[in-house]
């Protein structure tokens, strides 16, 4: 029995090992298709980051040095960093109270009616609208001449600007910033609000409970790690935002992108690129740092979708 059994044990251990080796091929296969992303993020972000942190650590010549670090302590990038900080968690903040609200007016809409498709659908492309095209929007319509100042001032003798530039200033910045922060909100905050199950409200007002009820001890503790989460991702959004203050501001309130692009473009700057690499990585460990809280809140609100 030995004798006729051994060679049936060595066909099935030889399928064996052919079908294993024929899933690991499929396999590689498979995960040829993440080459050209892992390419892309390669290029665009792994090796960027490199640089900018290796620069960070030199002097001119290329010697290691923490002289670029040392120098962000100076007044002049104390005070960008005060303006980004402040207009990231103004807009954000905007962003996110008006954003929840719009998202919760949608959440109660039809889910296949032509309103939630249609304002789902702006949101998606609203909250990708920036750079040189908003800035122009807006200074065509709240401009030193634009459409609604003008408006303004013929019919109801309301001055705009009479307290001074403010759209090209902080408060303006804010508002612009805020256009994009909203409909971005709406993007990232209705899914949780979707997450809501119709029994829990059945099931405070079962139990003697009213709206208010629910909200205060079921729906607003839910929804509070996804509120935050989607308001750090929003300061993360406009910490980030370049193209739009760009256009919109040239030599008034400085910001951090801002600084960093004279580094690198002016003339009167040549040979301190460096400083600019080190504002680059202070950029990034804000970011880093925020996104970890954004996806700490992430993890524990989705316990509850689960």
């Amino acid at each position: 029995m030995t004798t006729s059994g051994t060679p049936a044990t060595g066909d099935e251990d030889a399928r064996h090992r052919a079908r294993a080796s024929r899933a690991a091929a499929r396999g590689g296969l498979r995960y040829l298709g993440l080459l050209p992303f892992l390419a892309y993020v390669g290029v665009f972000l792994v090796f960027p980051t490199f640089i900018v942190v290796l620069g960070a650590f030199q002097d001119g010549q290329g010697n290691v040095s923490l002289t670029n670090v040392r120098a962000l302590t100076q007044r002049v990038y104390l005070e960008a960093y005060a303006r980004s900080l402040q207009l990231s968690a103004a807009s954000a903040a905007i962003g996110a109270v008006l954003g929840a609200l719009l998202a919760w007016a949608l959440s109660t809409a039809n889910p296949r009616g032509p309103l939630r498709r249609a304002a789902s659908s702006a949101c998606a492309v609203l909250s990708q609208f920036g750079g040189v095209t908003l800035a122009f929007a807006f200074i065509a319509t709240f401009g030193l001449t634009g459409l609604v100042t003008e408006f303004l001032k013929d019919h109801f003798s309301i001055d705009l600007f009479s307290y001074g530039p403010w759209l090209f200033e902080l408060p303006g910045l804010t508002l612009v910033y805020s256009y994009f922060q909203i409909p971005l909100m709406v993007i990232v905050f209705l899914p949780a609000l979707e997450g809501l199950r119709p029994q829990w409200r059945d099931a405070v007002h079962s139990l003697g409970g009213s709206t208010w009820h629910y909200w205060r001890h079921v729906a607003i503790p839910l929804l509070a790690p996804a509120f935050l989460g989607s308001t750090l991702l929003l300061f993360a959004n406009a910490f980030s935002a370049y193209a739009t203050a760009a256009a919109l501001v040239s030599q008034g309130s400085p910001l951090v992108p801002l600084k960093i692009r004279a580094y690198f473009t002016s003339e009167v700057l040549l040979g301190q690129e460096n400083i600019g690499k080190a504002l680059g990585l202070s950029m990034i460990v804000v970011a880093a740092a925020v996104m970890v809280f954004y996806a700490l809140l992430l993890r524990r609100a989705t316990r509850w979708w689960r």
